[in-house]
């Protein structure tokens, strides 16, 4: 298995349980890893063999403008289900995402969390 990754996408959203996070919006940073063969790609170097990494940050950031979530665990749970649902040939993915600046009453530079998920 071979990992493929996507990292640092920033999105501009409105996640999160207080009713401010919900109105005025926070800045997310979301990293992807995905594990598949890629030896079929490797030797025809077609993108049609491949996890094609543009449509795995549209499904993301679809996630993050379509849906509404109170929690960030959600957020990466709702993802990695567009994408098992996408790449059949997904055999494992991650999706780490965070929250910038949060409001937690100090000075925090994001909160996070990372989930795992395998076929």
């Amino acid at each position: 298995m071979n990992k493929i990754f996507i990292s640092d996408m920033e999105f501009f959203a409105f996640h999160g349980h207080y009713p401010e996070e919900k109105t005025a919006g926070n800045k997310f940073l979301v990293d992807l890893t995905m594990y598949a063969d890629t030896r079929t790609a490797e030797i025809s170097d077609s993108l049609d063999d491949a996890i094609n990494y543009q449509v795995a940050y549209a499904l993301i950031r679809d996630v993050f403008k379509n849906t509404k979530s109170n929690l960030l665990e959600k957020i990466a749970s709702d993802i990695l289900d567009v994408l098992f649902i996408e790449f059949s040939e997904l055999k494992k993915a991650s999706v780490k995402i965070r929250k910038i600046n949060p409001p937690m009453g100090g000075q925090i530079g994001a909160v996070g969390v990372e989930i795992c998920r395998e076929r």
